[in-house]
């Protein structure tokens, strides 16, 4: 399950227990409402510390997401307490051209969003 919301060009998403595709479509649409009505590069805020595991389909489709929209985010900040999840987070930022960073803190995530 997933909260989200989009505000001034900012998408946050706090993802709860398992990871779906549903959850991650959910984010989909969002990103796409927001590039096509914020008309520009969005910031995305994703928590994922109260996330528990996600499925296999998940990871193929934030390939492919990642992959069609390269170019539509300025920056990305992550907040995990997982070593592993943060490493698979960062190693988005080839694919993608915008600034990313993972966090521990969100704070820390926010104020640098909000730079």
């Amino acid at each position: 399950m997933i909260t989200s919301a989009i505000d001034h060009g900012r998408v946050t998403v706090t993802v709860f227990g398992e990871f779906t595709l549903a959850d991650y479509r959910e984010l989909e649409e969002l990103v796409n409402y927001g590039v096509r009505f914020q008309d520009r590069r969005l910031d995305l805020l994703i928590d994922l510390r109260p996330m528990a595991a996600f499925t296999l389909d998940v990871a193929w489709e934030d390939l492919r997401f990642v992959r069609a929209h390269q170019n539509d985010f300025r920056r990305i900040a992550v907040i995990t307490e997982d070593r592993w999840l943060g490493w698979l987070a960062w190693l988005q930022k080839f694919v993608l051209h915008a600034e990313f960073r993972v966090f521990r803190d969100e704070a820390d995530a926010e104020a640098w969003l909000g730079a």
